[in-house]
């Protein structure tokens, strides 16, 4: 069964079918451990969701670190179940969000903002310093708010080079070239 939200649960928790009983460390989560020592030399978000804290389910929250090297981006995407509540706890930020009628929303966050991009809505966050980190903490309304990364899910998908050329008003070979750049590398 898919559900577009999280489920309301009628009980403190919910266990795992799995489990008959637990302690206070099915309640602790971590993977976090050690991620602050260390810059990543790309975007990397590491994620507290249900996927990875079964404590979570039924509880309609999850948290993720993002860290961006200096230039690093986390291209357009939504989180199709989720409102993300970003807080920047290194460096500085450039963010936005287009609404439902094309309004692109725009700020630079320093150390202590806070920023809300509002459910379901294209969003991208931006480290324009060419020379230090920028980290920030994620809190999301869902245990699973999902993510659809917008450069993958159109190029790099399988949908037809002819329906992205018309929909992008521009030729297949555009398409066929920024195809290329998304596809894995060769190994």
């Amino acid at each position: 069964m898919v559900q577009a939200s999280d489920p309301d649960i009628l009980s403190d928790f919910i266990l795992p079918s799995n489990l008959n009983g637990v302690n206070g460390s099915f309640f602790t989560f971590t993977g976090m451990r050690g991620i602050f020592n260390q810059t990543p030399p790309t975007f990397k978000v590491t994620k507290a969701s249900l996927a990875e804290f079964p404590a979570l389910n039924g509880q309609s929250i999850s948290l993720a670190v993002l860290q961006y090297p200096a230039g690093g981006v986390n291209p357009p995407h939504t989180h199709p179940r989720a409102a993300e509540l970003l807080f920047v706890v290194e460096g500085s930020l450039e963010v936005g969000f287009v609404d439902t009628t094309n309004k692109l929303y725009t700020q630079t966050l320093q150390l202590g903002d806070i920023f809300v991009f509002p459910k379901g809505l294209v969003h991208y966050q931006y480290n324009a310093n060419a020379t230090e980190p920028t980290t920030a903490i994620s809190a999301f309304g869902s245990a699973s708010a999902g993510t659809a990364l917008l450069p993958t899910t159109l190029f790099a998908t399988g949908v037809e080079d002819d329906i992205l050329a018309k929909s992008f008003k521009t030729d297949v070979a555009t398409i066929q070239k920024l195809k290329a750049g998304l596809a894995p590398p060769k190994a």
